[in-house]
C-alpha cells in the first residue's frame, strides 16, 4: 500500500517536527542539570560554553527561518562572528535566547504546505529544496545539541543523569 503524496508530506512534517522537538528538550533538559555558572564554563579560549552555543543556534535559526521565501538565509545584518561571543549574562536571558530562535524556527516550519516542500530557497547564495534546507539544520541542531550534552556530562561527571537509556539497563 503506498501513501498519497499528501500523507508522504504530512507524515515528513510530523516526523521532521518530533525530532526537533526531541532534540530541544534533550537540550533544555540538559540545561535543568546546569548550574549557571556550567553554563557560561568552556575549556579553552578555542571552545564555546553552552550559553555561546545557545546564542549560534539562535542566531541561526533566526537568520534561517525569517523570510526564506523572499531572502537569503544568510542574512545581510546577521553577525555570525558576534554569535560566538558571551554577551549572554544570565540563566534566564540564555533561555530567552534559546526560546526566541526555536519560536522562529517552529512558526516557519509549522506554515509549510505540501507544496513549499520543494519550493527553493537560498542560503548563502546556494539553492536547496524547503526539504534539504530542513535537513541541513536538522544536522546542524543535532550537532550543537551534541556539544551542549556533552559539556554538561563533562562538567557533571557521575552527577550526570542520562537524557536515554541507561548503560546496563
Amino acid at each position: 500500500m503506498s501513501l498519497a503524496k499528501t500523507d508522504v508530506s504530512s507524515e515528513y512534517m510530523r516526523s521532521v517536527k518530533a525530532r526537533f522537538l526531541d532534540a530541544k528538550n534533550y537540550a533544555e533538559k540538559t540545561f535543568d542539570q546546569l548550574s549557571e555558572e556550567q553554563l557560561f564554563w568552556y575549556p579553552n579560549e578555542d571552545s564555546n560554553s553552552v550559553a555561546v552555543i545557545v546564542k549560534h543556534m539562535s542566531g541561526n535559526m533566526i537568520s534561517r527561518w525569517t523570510d526564506i521565501f523572499d531572502t537569503d538565509g544568510e542574512k545581510p545584518d546577521r553577525n555570525r562572528d558576534g554569535e560566538f561571543e558571551n554577551t549572554i549574562s544570565n540563566r534566564e536571558e540564555m533561555k530567552v535566547v534559546w526560546n526566541k530562535g526555536w519560536e522562529v524556527f517552529f512558526e516557519t516550519l509549522d506554515s509549510f504546505k505540501e507544496e513549499d516542500l520543494l519550493r527553493k530557497i537560498y542560503i548563502r547564495n546556494e539553492p536547496h529544496s524547503v526539504i534539504d534546507a530542513i535537513e541541513r539544520q536538522m544536522y546542524h541542531y543535532s550537532y550543537h545539541i551534541g556539544q551542549i550534552v556533552y559539556i554538561a556530562k563533562m562538567l557533571k561527571g557521575d552527577k550526570w543523569q542520562t537524557l536515554t537509556i541507561p548503560r546496563k539497563k
